[in-house]
């Protein structure tokens, strides 16, 4: 894994910590992940689907005041959801350090698609985060995307460097375009399954082709 990337991962996780109360020893850290990881299972079946902070804590199996105890909204632990769930992922993946810019976006995409309820969170947050001055959502979002903006932008200079993508593009420019294709893309999927999304995004590597 990249320095770069090391520090995305490392912000990423950072911000996921950051949401709500982590409790004060191992013990309640660890039953707030518990509570992350059920979340994350019953948002892959269900999405957000706009119930309440109760009938969360009813689907996810535990007690209103416990959720309460480390989420003080829906729309924090919603976010913290998604973050947890995007972690994961990321850790999941393992080093990815000798893959191309286009590919990192198009991989991120396809592993979204596998759990469309977090597509749907997904999508509903940021449309939430746009709606307010201030909160959970807007803050997550907003650091969201410039780390993302900035790590593309370093792999595609490194594309460059290695002659992969055109030296005539800007790099910052460029990155911000496939972040907009990309999550473009994940809303036309759900309003349309049949959308190739791969092979879509795939056409930046042609366009970008020196």
């Amino acid at each position: 894994m990249s320095t770069e990337e090391s520090a995305a991962d490392s912000a990423e996780a950072s911000a996921a910590r950051g949401i709500g109360r982590a409790g004060s020893y191992s013990k309640g850290i660890a039953r707030r992940q518990e509570i992350l990881d059920r979340a994350i299972e019953v948002f892959r079946e269900r999405g957000a689907d706009g119930t309440s902070l109760r009938r969360i804590a009813q689907a996810i199996g535990v007690s209103h005041g416990a959720l309460l105890h480390y989420f003080s909204s829906r729309e924090e632990l919603l976010v913290a959801v998604y973050a947890h769930a995007e972690h994961r992922r990321d850790l999941d993946k393992g080093d990815r350090g000798d893959v191309r810019a286009v590919d990192v976006m198009a991989d991120a995409a396809l592993s979204n698609l596998e759990v469309p309820g977090l597509v749907q969170l997904y999508s509903t947050l940021v449309a939430t985060s746009l709606e307010v001055e201030a909160g959970p959502a807007k803050e997550f979002f907003t650091g969201r995307f410039e780390r993302v903006r900035d790590s593309l932008e370093q792999r595609l200079r490194t594309d460059q460097e290695a002659g992969l993508v055109r030296g005539d593009v800007d790099p910052a420019r460029t990155a911000a375009l496939i972040v907009a294709a990309s999550d473009g893309l994940q809303i036309q999927w759900l309003l349309d399954p049949t959308i190739e999304l791969q092979q879509t995004l795939e056409t930046f590597a042609v366009l970008l082709a020196p």
